[in-house]
């Protein structure tokens, strides 16, 4: 009778747990709409809402009806635990395990209402177990992802998922001598790990994407100016040694102020996406090009000398041309102005830069939608080593 009491504490105590995360998860889901951030809680309150509500049936023995308390049961605990592991994958950045999980879901839960409702009945409770577990080593996986980059929170995490999937497992089979409440207790371990291992995977995506904005710029999806000139710095590096020079380029989109008071800052988005994938498609996968501001963009050519660069941005000035933007009122035609030259063996990065910002005023002064060079030095011509 102690036994039973302790179990059925055990299942009530796991019915209002999960169903008081679930509750929190969706509260906090309505404010983060609410904020415009997105309610990214969501897969995991709607877990803990179904292994709430299987608990929950399971202690309602004697007062609904035996499909309720049995298999209705058993199934939501099911979907609760491959919700779980969705939402695990999904916070992991693998939303595409879903695709996996859901239709394996399926399928295990076909094969056990089979065992429930013929003669194998007997299997109900280790075949149950068995498949929560199937899902909760799905979760520790998640969880295990990045395993040499992960943190020690998160590897114990994992490990600990796996222990106490192999306990539900030797739970259902009765391979231990143990106490029914022992199973529960392990299921109430699982949640909580479950709960705190989707969140340290919220708040790693999270960071990566704060650390991603700070180099990377939002609208265009290239390097900052701050991105860019960590990239830039190697080079710059590089210069002091003898080797083949590397270039760059300074692109500045003709007349911008005007299409945006003209159209507006959306048209002037569209028109900054526009000549970004332009210049990209005349550019090898080893060149590198960033947002400085405004409509003023870098470009990085390794190993590039000042005449092939020069041959780059003309190809970059005529595409540029080529290319008119359609917009709701109007066809946009765009111009473009280049300043050109080589990184050199004294270069820092302000001296680097304002010999390009010479070489784009110059091609500006000179009418606009042209490409002009850096002057030479003063000793020798250009030297990129």
């Amino acid at each position: 009778m102690d036994t039973h009491l302790d179990s059925l504490t055990l299942v009530v105590v796991l019915a209002l747990g999960n169903l008081a995360l679930a509750a929190a998860l969706f509260c906090h889901g309505v404010d983060s709409r609410a904020q415009g951030r997105g309610a990214a809680l969501a897969p995991l309150a709607l877990a803990k809402l179904c292994q709430g509500a299987g608990w929950l049936l399971m202690c309602m023995i004697g007062v609904v009806p035996l499909l309720l308390h049995g298999p209705a049961a058993d199934l939501l605990l099911f979907a609760g635990v491959a919700l779980d592991a969705a939402a695990l994958w999904k916070a992991a950045g693998r939303p595409r395990w879903r695709r996996v999980l859901l239709p394996l879901l399926a399928v295990l839960s076909a094969g056990w209402l089979v065992c429930f409702a013929t003669a194998y009945g007997a299997l109900r409770v280790p075949a149950g177990s068995a498949i929560m577990a199937v899902f909760f080593l799905a979760g520790a996986a998640a969880l295990a992802r990045g395993w040499r980059t992960a943190g020690l929170l998160r590897r114990c995490l994992a490990a600990a998922t796996v222990v106490l999937a192999l306990a539900v497992v030797a739970h259902g089979l009765r391979v231990l001598p143990l106490p029914f409440s022992w199973g529960l207790v392990a299921f109430y371990l699982i949640m909580l790990v479950n709960g705190v291992g989707y969140l340290l995977l919220e708040r790693d995506r999270l960071q990566q994407q704060l650390d991603r904005l700070d180099v990377v710029d939002a609208l265009t999806d290239v390097p900052n100016r701050r991105g860019f000139y960590q990239a830039l710095a190697p080079w710059l590096a590089l210069a002091r040694r003898p080797g083949q020079p590397t270039a760059l380029i300074v692109v500045n989109l003709d007349q911008f102020k005007r299409i945006n008071d003209h159209y507006g800052h959306q048209v002037g988005d569209q028109v900054l996406q526009a000549l970004v994938g332009t210049c990209r498609s005349q550019l090898r996968d080893s060149d590198l090009m960033g947002r400085l501001g405004g409509a003023e963009f870098a470009i990085q050519l390794p190993r590039t000398t000042l005449a092939d660069a020069l041959t780059v941005a003309e190809r970059i000035r005529l595409a540029v041309a080529a290319l008119p933007v359609k917009a709701e009122r109007a066809v946009i035609e765009l111009t473009a102005s280049l300043g050109v030259t080589t990184i050199r063996a004294d270069d820092s990065t302000v001296s680097l830069f304002k010999r390009a910002d010479e070489a784009l005023q110059a091609a500006k002064l000179a009418g606009r939608n042209r490409v002009a060079a850096a002057a030479p030095p003063a000793a020798a011509g250009e030297t990129g080593s």
